[in-house]
């Protein structure tokens, strides 16, 4: 078995974060989301690893290079655009052979790993394999109808109308049917070639997609709100650990973890909580479900759920909370007079001002 990772999505929900970086990158608890997506292949007995890749390109071969910190043997595979998860089924035809594989979205997370669904699928091996949850609001995933005896019977991406609450979950298992269900496709209303259309075809023409619903956590981290979640889960599962310099004057409270370089001074750090290499936190407080990423500078300031990507400062700002803040920004106090607001805003930014 193979594994195909798409990683070529622009995240545009994570903007302006996604104007310079790939969304797959940002960080949680300091590593990025592709990372353990990396890692759960890799313990599900997976080697041979093909990733899609876009626009971010050099970003991610730099980050992940020839697979082998993660037990894997990586091919990049080039998508000209975003033109759906079937289309990326597409690009791998040639590198994925006639070899079943896991298809696995690059953003998304899930606790537990992807062990269990792989080793049901190699057992019974169905044209197709998905993963369900329930989830609140079904019309913004692809969503699963079941029968009764669980095997899928319809799927629909998007619905305005949804038959379930089962919306699938970023990872799916093929074997070689696929191809010939993919190259049926005609673009979606959207523009792009459904993943979903693609398992509907199968179950149409006959074949066996059988489905797992899940009761762990998973998240799509496609924005801030998700991002903030899935690191307060990774956090809770830390071990306090101090690498770096901690001086008498600090207090570290909890489940803190202070990596190698970072220097703490005169400050209160409640865990769970990472201050990473070669970080500096001076006179400050940093609160829990809180990711300072390597070479971050917080003095004076208060911050708290939130994470901070690397070489960025806050200097002198009385609190800060569920924020996610770029890499190189300097967060400063506005001058006192006159009674303003100043801001230098990238496309597509969001901002909330107390006034």
């Amino acid at each position: 078995m193979k594994a195909l990772v798409l990683a070529g999505g622009s995240g545009t929900r994570l903007r302006p974060i996604t104007h310079t970086s790939a969304k797959q990158l940002v960080p949680v608890a300091n590593k990025p989301v592709l990372f353990y997506g990396l890692e759960a292949i890799a313990a599900a007995g997976i080697q041979e690893t093909g990733i899609v890749v876009g626009d971010t390109h050099a970003e991610i071969e730099a980050a992940v290079g020839d697979g082998s910190a993660f037990g894997l043997r990586v091919t990049y595979l080039r998508q000209r655009a975003p033109l759906g998860l079937a289309h990326a089924v597409l690009v791998a035809r040639d590198y994925l052979g006639d070899d079943d594989f896991v298809m696995y979205l690059g953003d998304n997370f899930i606790v537990g790993g992807i062990d269990g669904v792989v080793d049901r699928f190699n057992r019974e091996r169905p044209a197709a394999q998905i993963m369900l949850t329930r989830v609140g609001d079904p019309r913004k995933f692809g969503v699963a109808e079941l029968d009764a005896s669980g095997r899928v019977v319809g799927l629909e991406e998007k619905p305005s109308a949804p038959r379930s609450d089962l919306a699938l979950v970023g990872v799916y298992l093929f074997t070689p049917a696929i191809h010939e269900a993919v190259a049926e496709l005609k673009p979606s209303w959207r523009g792009e070639l459904e993943i979903t259309d693609a398992i509907q075809w199968m179950i149409d023409k006959g074949l066996r997609v059988e489905s797992d619903v899940i009761t762990g956590y998973w998240k799509d981290t496609g924005n801030v709100t998700d991002m903030l979640e899935v690191n307060r889960l990774v956090l809770e599962s830390v071990e306090p650990r101090v690498d770096g310099t901690v001086d008498a004057a600090s207090e570290l409270i909890g489940r803190v973890v202070v990596e190698p370089g970072a220097v703490v001074e005169r400050s209160r750090i409640v865990g769970p909580a990472v201050i990473g290499p070669g970080a500096r936190i001076a006179d400050s407080y940093v609160g829990p479900f809180t990711s300072i990423a390597a070479g971050c500078t917080v003095s004076g300031s208060e911050i708290e759920y939130s994470i901070l990507l690397p070489r960025s400062s806050i200097s002198g700002v009385s609190r800060i909370e569920a924020s996610l803040i770029g890499h190189e920004v300097e967060v400063t106090p506005a001058p006192a007079t006159p009674r303003a607001h100043r801001l230098v805003l990238g496309d597509h930014s969001k901002v909330q001002i107390s006034s």
